[in-house]
């Protein structure tokens, strides 16, 4: 029970990697609030409450977090999951309105859940702030311009938290997967996929639990001197 009697929120957290994080830290003792746009198919773990929720609204965030303090008293651990591919175009390429709405889930979103959750931790004596960058957001990729820049200032606004709000107890680190079997990336071009899985040393898709299981060491007391870090769970892509 590496989460007991702690209250996690996650992000993104009715399917894929959130999902995954959800069930296992529910498994691990935590009171999970999964947040997310909708819904598909119910939790079946009691520790687990799915929470409508909009991460680019600010309302929204502070109704989430108002709705957690009343029923859990407290909030030790966010993570920031929430996110989106968008498009594979490039800087010339892509559509504006693409840039802007992927901007805004991907890196408006965590700074605003951040934000949100700052205050409440700090009140409580500190927490931990788990982020999902990705491997392209330490190394590049042709195209695929606003999801690679939004997870590099992703990585880079976690080490900035983590420097600004050590003093408070609060930790801040960032995870970054490399291709992992989501319903997301499941239902791109499968062409596309197999490019990228060909090019990963353990030459596999990865597994949502297994970014669950990292996500679940950083938020955990086994990580308390870990602060501004990034766990890369990616087959090997980047070690090239």
């Amino acid at each position: 029970m590496r989460l007991n009697a702690k209250t996690a929120i996650v992000t993104g957290g009715a399917r894929g990697i959130g999902r995954a994080a959800a069930e296992l830290f529910a498994e691990e003792g935590a009171a999970v609030w999964a947040a997310d746009l909708s819904l598909d198919e119910p939790f079946e773990h009691p520790g687990i409450t799915f929470v409508p929720h909009d991460v680019t609204s600010q309302e929204s965030w502070a109704s989430l977090v108002e709705r957690v303090l009343d029923e859990s008293g407290r909030v030790d651990v966010l993570v920031n999951n929430a996110g989106l591919v968008g498009s594979y175009e490039g800087v010339e390429t892509i559509d504006l309105d693409d840039w802007r709405r992927i901007i805004d889930v991907n890196l408006n979103g965590v700074f605003l859940g951040t934000r949100a959750v700052i205050p409440v931790m700090r009140a409580g004596g500190g927490g931990s702030i788990v982020h999902t960058s990705s491997m392209w957001g330490i190394v590049g990729a042709v195209g695929v311009a606003a999801y690679t820049a939004s997870k590099a200032a992703v990585r880079s606004l976690s080490k900035n938290v983590a420097l600004t709000y050590a003093a408070d107890g609060i930790r801040s680190n960032s995870v970054h997967p490399g291709i992992i079997e989501t319903p997301m990336v499941l239902a791109q071009d499968a062409a596309l996929t197999q490019g990228i899985v060909d090019a990963t040393p353990l030459r596999r898709l990865g597994t949502a639990r297994e970014i669950a299981y990292g996500m679940l060491y950083l938020a955990s007391d086994e990580a308390n001197y870990v602060t501004g870090a990034e766990l890369v769970i990616d087959g090997g892509s980047t070690a090239q």
